[in-house]
């Protein structure tokens, strides 16, 4: 049984800022679990037993070898992609980048990686990254973590 089709899955992301303020997306490679060819606050699936926090971290330290210090809980998205058969809740998170530069660890589901101005986002965006940005504006317009509003 694979989760997201065979029942709901739980997949967990992060919107990422450097010590620039400018924040973190991937673009999403050929063998994506699902929306491929789109820009996306990365993140991964959840494993049994897992706490959300633990696996955003995990999911990250995998796919771009980057460390990163979870902040606080953005929001909770229904990921449902119709067009694929997929049924997602995606918890997102705000953390921070510590340590070295990402890189691109796994072609094959990640094409293009960058860091952009919260005022300049690449599109298309996933759907939950279509949320999480909307949601992030309203609580904080586009000043990164810790700027004065």
């Amino acid at each position: 049984m694979k989760r997201g089709i065979d029942f709901i899955g739980v997949g967990v992301g992060a919107l990422i800022f450097n010590s620039e303020g400018k924040v973190f997306l991937a673009k999403r490679g050929p063998k994506a679990r699902n929306e491929p060819g789109r820009w996306d606050f990365p993140g991964g699936g959840v494993e049994f037993g897992e706490k959300i926090e633990d696996a955003i971290r995990r999911e990250i330290k995998e796919e771009f070898d980057m460390d990163i210090e979870v902040l606080e809980l953005l929001d909770v998205c229904n990921h449902i992609i119709k067009d694929e058969g997929q049924h997602w809740v995606s918890p997102s998170f705000i953390a921070r980048q510590i340590g070295s530069e990402p890189r691109i660890v796994e072609p094959e589901k990640n094409c293009e990686i960058g860091w952009f101005s919260l005022d300049n986002i690449p599109t298309p965006l996933t759907l939950t990254s279509q949320h999480n940005y909307t949601n992030y504006k309203k609580k904080f317009g586009l000043n990164p973590p810790g700027s004065k509003k």
